[in-house]
């Protein structure tokens, strides 16, 4: 699937959904609870849930990042699937420390 930054996703099998805030160059494969992700217009199956291994959730707020392939996405929705790229499942991205301020 080509990603554009802005562009909004939803998981197959969960609520999850995403925006793109940074996509790669290349073609990837976005997955959640190990189905791909479908463009958020397009109408969910039925019927489905993560698959085994592939079900620790997601938190909207939090950004999610790969640095293989550049891809930074932003959970809007929450939901039971966590997100994977081909397979290999990709974390939350931390949260820059502030400097104190005295």
């Amino acid at each position: 699937m080509q990603l554009t930054p802005g562009s909004r996703w939803k998981s197959a099998v969960c609520d999850t959904e995403v925006v793109v805030v940074k996509a790669p160059k290349a073609e990837i494969a976005l997955q959640c609870g190990g189905e791909a992700m479908i463009a958020h217009a397009a109408a969910k199956p039925e019927g489905g849930k993560p698959a085994e291994g592939l079900a620790g959730g997601t938190q909207p707020g939090k950004r999610f990042a790969d640095d293989v392939t550049g891809l930074e996405v932003l959970c809007t929705k929450g939901g039971k699937g966590s997100l994977s790229i081909g397979g290999r499942p990709i974390g939350a991205k931390e949260a820059k420390k502030l400097p104190a301020s005295d």
